[in-house]
């Protein structure tokens, strides 16, 4: 009896892909909760924090969630093979996002200088706003220009910035680092910033490697 198509159809359930959406999935259920309740509960402790702001960083948390959730489907196989137009469509509302949360996302922690923080956080968050919105518009040149290689090489880059912001929240969180003050949200901020196009580009290269191993 011929199993192949079996056990191709299991492994395919097993792809490092799958793994690794279910775990930014897991993020994205413990950051709301944990991190950003006092977007809609105007009775959290945080609340008077952030309230001469709060439009703007409602804005800023609604554009970048669009951004994350959209941007996970950008790397479905099935869906660039059968759904191209809603593929595009997807694209555009991620570019979009981006190009919304990114600055918006630097004001925000610009304006919190006021009320002590520091200046270092802020470059961090225009450090991260710059390299999504530059990693993102690369992406979009190529594949306006035809380019669909390069483009597939650009678009893991910007979303893997893009998932610092659930990143550095799940590190301090889950460590209890962020009872530790700013000075250690700032490091894990900027750890974050640092690796993100690092490990994007090690996961493509990993990628490249399997693809052009010879099968036996």
């Amino acid at each position: 009896m011929n199993t192949a198509p079996m056990s191709f159809v299991r492994n395919s359930w097993l792809r490092p892909k799958y793994f690794l959406f279910g775990f930014i999935g897991l993020m994205l259920l413990y950051v709301p909760g944990h991190n950003e309740r006092f977007l809609i509960d105007a009775k959290d402790p945080e609340w008077p924090n952030i309230q001469t702001f709060n439009w703007w960083l409602l804005l800023h948390g609604l554009t970048g969630a669009c951004a994350l959730l959209l941007g996970v489907m950008q790397f479905s196989d099935r869906l660039r093979r059968r759904h191209t137009k809603l593929h595009r469509i997807v694209g555009q509302f991620y570019i979009a996002g981006t190009f919304l949360a990114a600055p918006l996302g630097f004001y925000v922690q610009y304006f919190q200088e006021r009320m002590g923080a520091t200046r270092s956080f802020s470059i961090a968050a225009a450090m991260q706003a710059t390299t999504w919105m530059l990693t993102t518009a690369v992406a979009l040149a190529f594949i306006l220009k035809g380019n669909v290689q390069q483009h597939r090489q650009w678009m893991p880059r910007s979303f893997a910035i893009a998932l610092v912001f659930l990143e550095a929240r799940v590190i301090l969180g889950v460590t209890g680092w962020e009872r530790l003050g700013p000075v250690a949200a700032e490091t894990v901020v900027w750890v974050c910033n640092v690796l993100a196009i690092l490990l994007a580009d090690l996961v493509l290269q990993w990628q490249e490697f399997r693809r052009l191993r010879p099968q036996p």
